[in-house]
């Protein structure tokens, strides 16, 4: 077992890439109300939204608890759909020395996209299991953010 570890996986959506990308790099904020069980809110702590640099702070239910990560929004790429997140306080630092979240979204000939996570992670120790279900999770709330920009395209195709 090792201490380093990546982690990733793909899954598509009907949702536009950048309209997904937007809600992460710009709005996510906004997450809270597409993905209410998983997601209890995001707070702005330095800086501003959509801005590399800033500081962001998630209330999230993982593995049926309550918990918070701070993270550093270290980069986003609106070319590639692409926004990276660094854990520097939370949960996730009682069990891993570094946490980066990478989530891209690529657009699909034909519509839709393909969302592209990937976890880069050093575990404190080796005894520390592997970060399947949080990268599960990931999946679950970009499901559910497909679902709720879907629906919000619907009502703003009617209107």
């Amino acid at each position: 077992m090792t201490v380093h570890g990546k982690m990733e996986i793909d899954l598509e959506i009907r949702a536009p890439a950048d309209k997904f990308h937007n809600v992460f790099s710009c709005r996510p904020h906004h997450i809270s109300n597409m993905s209410t069980d998983k997601i209890q809110g995001v707070d702005l702590h330095e800086g501003d939204w959509g801005k590399a640099g800033s500081v962001i702070c998630w209330s999230y239910t993982h593995d049926g608890e309550t918990k918070v990560a701070k993270e550093v929004i270290e980069a986003i790429d609106d070319e590639k759909n692409s926004t990276t997140f660094r854990v520097i306080e939370g949960d996730l630092m009682k069990l891993y020395k570094n946490f980066v979240l990478v989530v891209q979204a690529t657009p699909k000939e034909g519509g839709g996209s393909v969302v592209h996570w990937t976890l880069e992670y050093e575990k404190l120790s080796e005894e520390v299991t592997e970060p399947y279900s949080l990268l599960q999770f990931c999946v679950h709330v970009s499901k559910d953010m497909d679902v709720h920009l879907m629906e919000q395209a619907q009502v703003q195709a009617q209107a």
